[in-house]
């Protein structure tokens, strides 16, 4: 028996070496993945290998047989929602529910493990900036807001909920975080980064970061580098040195390499010292490859390849262009759409691509799947529970608690007293929840209205009055239904367009085509970016126009200049010079449901065009009525919340930073009527106050709250939590003090204007409590040391008034004599504890030479000698404590 017994499991063994023998390398799992993956390397074709270095916004619902060659992955359920490519707006409200998503991947994955030639899984990616962007998926605070927590334990556990959910759905890359320094507030994706320190800025971006990677999802920290360039633009060309990029751009990166392993990074669309980020060699090769030794892969920003011909002016082509970026760099392109793959293709396939860089390129990605485990755990296993997600709602609300930022409290008008009888909650976004950019519907989001409606219950009377927009519409691009020609003797939709590729009308148009209507964004492209040139031609609009109502109203154009507009043959604008972008317009009276014979012309010769035409009709303006309405209400009623705020967002730049539409007025009518008043701010960057701030007692920043958002606020308003958050940015008095922040280098002179102070209106680290906190006791354990020992900072922290709360604890530290000039002062430590009224607790931070380094005039990091000066406080602006380090 025991002879068979040894027979048979010879027999096993030998069967089952062979079948293992005869696995292609890469399918052998007792292989290490270099082995792996060169095997694989080996046995693909050209055309194989460029299908692993391009990324989609798609899925395999248009046919499954144009990706028989592989795909690195896709983004599913995304769409663009209007415009061209990520230069307007990625739509993410579509997909199912958890488990409809996690059945649909394997779907996907289950063609490309089973029905392509070579089984390459691929990699489904998602954009997770504080929440998945999709159905049934819990929305967190927004970026901005989660780092006003300053509080790393709370993200480490909103990352492990995040990356729980994103798993679920069989996705395994993440496009998130935005580790961006954001130093002038006018940038619209403030919103997305941790604020402008790179201290902080690193510590939020390393414990997010940590979770997903630890949990087999890859990251992306985007985008490499700087993408915010001169006037808070976003995208603009930069020209920073290397000392510059080192200090502050490049730290939250290197660490989220280095310390967390994020396996990938996404360039920015800008340019660096003349070169698109996307194909930079000095930035993706040398510095992110060789010197951080970075082993993961680099993807491009969504679409940004072909801007190198309209905007770089680098490339001639997308196969050119992708030619620089595999060389320079660049490992995967991502693409919104199918179509644009031939184009990219070309490079490829004749050869203009250098072999051993797309060679490279393929070897990491190979490396991140056989990582992931895809090769032989392509499925993600289908949940079971449908409300498995259910208590992450409980860790967006505290989420939203800590993230609040009390900025002003006068008179001790907060906390609300919940006995009152009345309480009006007024402005365009009590009723709201919004949740900020990359962010998907929210699972039930709770505005400031339901939040307070569900505080305070029946026995409150709680009015509502919406009393402002955010935005002011004195005019509206006129509609296309009130647009229409005659061809041959027939009515049909749209006007007559002519095209020419000359700026005076002349000679046979290059193209001819029907407008639905004059409503153009040419910023990247010419009318046909394939026909007519991008900054050298006219074109002229020719139609009827169909009046929807008698009266006198405005018409007219906004946007670039020149042109003419006839009515009736009548020329009613002539603007025919190039000047600047603005709007004109001209009375003419209308007979209700008349047709007028339309023309308008134009030419332009520098191209970046907006271009519409607008008029009044049908615009309201009794804006003033409903303020009225919404100030009777506040008087009526023992307190008013005015819920206010802006709109931002990607390559949605702010020139001012005050309040849109008439929101202000809003404010400053129900503060006149005298009934205490507390402003609550929906924001994900700085806004100015000047014209109000005096006028009210309270000021709560809600940033954008999350699917919670209403509940904490109500909590914080009513005295059920205690706020703490603190700005991770820097609040100006006025845009002409911009870029502002607090961790500048000491100036040749002076900070302030002659009209107005250098100094912030709330600075950075700022955030009021309902109760007092003192500091005291400040020690080292050692007040001399050397250049490679590491010391300790000890104090003693006393809740001194009548309210439990946090108190954040900030470290700061300034080099008092340097080789090279230092920041005025520098983040290196904070701390959020809680303490209960009348109780201490000692807060210590450890003091190693990372923190006390510079980078010298060799561009070599070291500690000098010397004093510094060890700074603590309540912000960067309120210093509580300070002692003296010396390094011998």
């Amino acid at each position: 028996m025991k002879k068979i017994y040894l027979l048979l499991l010879a027999t096993l063994v030998f069967f089952g070496c062979t079948k293992k023998d005869n696995l292609p390398g890469y399918k052998n799992s007792s292989l290490k993945i270099e082995k792996r993956v060169d095997d694989l390397l080996s046995r693909m074709t050209v055309e194989e290998k460029f299908w692993q270095l391009f990324m989609l916004a798609g899925d395999l619902s248009e046919g499954k047989e144009k990706y028989k060659n592989g795909i690195f992955g896709f983004q599913v359920h995304t769409k663009t929602s209007s415009g061209t490519g990520r230069t307007q707006i990625l739509d993410y409200s579509g997909g199912g529910t958890v488990i409809e998503t996690a059945k649909r991947a394997n779907d996907i994955q289950k063609y490309f493990m089973e029905e392509t030639r070579l089984g390459i899984p691929i990699i489904l990616f998602d954009e997770a900036l504080h929440g998945l962007v999709r159905k049934d998926a819990t929305a967190f605070p927004q970026a901005i807001g989660l780092a006003a927590t300053w509080n790393t334990n709370l993200m480490d556990s909103i990352s492990l909920a995040i990356a729980k959910e994103v798993k679920a759905r069989g996705i395994r890359q993440i496009l998130s975080p935005v580790i961006n320094i954001s130093r002038d507030a006018r940038w619209g994706r403030v919103e997305e980064t941790y604020g402008e320190d790179p201290f902080l800025t690193t510590k939020m971006a390393v414990s997010y970061i940590s979770t997903f990677e630890e949990m087999g999802i890859i990251t992306t920290p985007k985008h490499f580098v700087a993408n915010v360039g001169d006037g808070g633009r976003d995208s603009y060309p930069i020209h920073f040195n290397e000392r510059l990029l080192e200090e502050i751009y490049f730290p939250a990166f290197k660490a989220s390499f280095q310390e967390a392993n994020a396996w990938s990074v996404m360039t920015a669309y800008n340019s660096i010292d003349g070169e698109p980020a996307a194909a930079n060699n000095w930035l993706l090769n040398k510095k992110l490859k060789q010197d951080w030794g970075f082993d993961g892969f680099v993807i491009s920003d969504a679409c940004s390849l072909p801007l190198f011909n309209p905007l770089h002016a680098t490339a001639k082509d997308n196969a050119e262009a992708g030619a620089q970026s595999i060389e320079n760099g660049l490992d995967v392109i991502f693409e919104v759409a199918y179509e644009a793959y031939p184009s990219f293709y070309e490079a490829f396939e004749k050869g203009m691509v250098d072999e051993k860089a797309v060679d490279e390129a393929v070897r990491r990605v190979l490396h991140a799947k056989f990582k992931l485990g895809l090769f032989e755990n392509p499925y993600v296993e289908i949940p079971n529970q449908k409300d498995r997600f259910k208590k992450h709602r409980n860790l967006a609300k505290e989420a939203a608690l800590e993230s609040i930022v009390l900025l002003k409290n006068n008179e001790q008008t907060l906390p609300l007293n919940k006995n009152i009888k009345s309480i009006a909650v007024i402005g365009p976004d009590a009723n709201e929840a919004r949740l900020g950019g990359y962010s998907g519907p929210g699972n039930n989001p709770v505005s400031v209205l339901q939040g307070i409606k569900n505080k305070l219950g029946e026995n409150v009377k709680v009015s509502y009055a919406k009393g402002s927009e955010r935005t002011t519409q004195e005019f509206l691009t006129i509609p296309a239904e009130q647009f229409f020609h005659i061809n041959n003797g027939k009515k049909e939709a749209g006007l007559k367009a002519e095209y020419f590729n000359n700026i005076s009308l002349e000679g046979t148009p290059e193209l001819s085509r029907v407008d639905k209507n004059i409503h153009f964004g040419w910023t990247l492209y010419s009318p046909d970016k394939n026909i007519i040139n991008y900054d050298y031609y006219s074109a002229r609009w020719t139609g009827k126009l169909q009046a929807p109502q008698t009266g006198k109203f405005d018409i007219g154009i906004d946007g670039d200049d020149g042109y003419r507009v006839y009515i009736n043959n009548e020329l009613v604008i002539d603007n025919w010079r190039k000047q600047t972008v603005q709007q004109i317009t001209t009375p003419y009276y209308f007979e209700k449901d008349k047709t007028y014979d339309l023309k308008v012309e134009f030419f332009e010769t520098t191209g970046n065009v907006v271009f519409k035409m607008v008029w009044n009709a049908g615009v309201e303006n009794n804006w003033q009525n409903k303020i009225a309405k919404a100030a009777s209400m506040a008087k009526s009623s023992d307190v008013a919340v005015v819920c206010v705020g802006i709109e931002e967002g990607e390559f949605r730049d702010r020139a001012y930073l005050s309040l849109l539409g008439h929101q202000e007025e809003l404010i400053k009518a129900v503060a006149k009527t005298g009934t205490p008043v507390v402003v609550v701010l929906t924001g994900g960057s700085a806004i100015t106050m000047q014209n109000w701030i005096n006028d009210v007692p309270a000021i709560v920043d809600m940033w954008y709250g999350g699917d919670e958002g209403g509940n904490a606020v109500a909590d914080i308003l009513f005295g059920d939590y205690n706020p703490a958050g603190r700005l991770p940015i820097t609040f100006p008095v006025h845009e002409s003090q911009l870029p502002l922040y607090y961790n500048h280098k000491p100036t040749g002179r002076g900070d302030n204007y002659v009209n107005l102070t250098g100094k912030p209106l709330f600075p950075f680290g700022y955030g009021l409590s309902y109760t007092n906190f003192k500091y005291s006791d400040i020690k080292i354990d050692k007040n001399t040391i050397n250049n490679t020992e590491s010391t300790t900072l000890r104090l003693t922290v006393m809740n001194t008034g009548k309210y439990d709360g946090d108190e954040v604890v900030q470290f700061y530290i300034k080099d008092v004599m340097s080789s090279v000039s230092q920041p005025v002062l520098a983040l290196k430590g904070f701390q959020r504890l809680h303490l209960k009224k009348g109780e201490s607790k000692e807060v210590s931070f450890e003091v190693t030479p990372k923190l006390l380094q510079l980078l010298n005039k060799e561009m070599k990091w070291v500690v000098e000698p010397g004093d510094f000066r060890l700074m603590v406080g309540a912000s960067s602006n309120d210093i509580r404590l300070k002692t003296i380090l010396t390094v011998e």
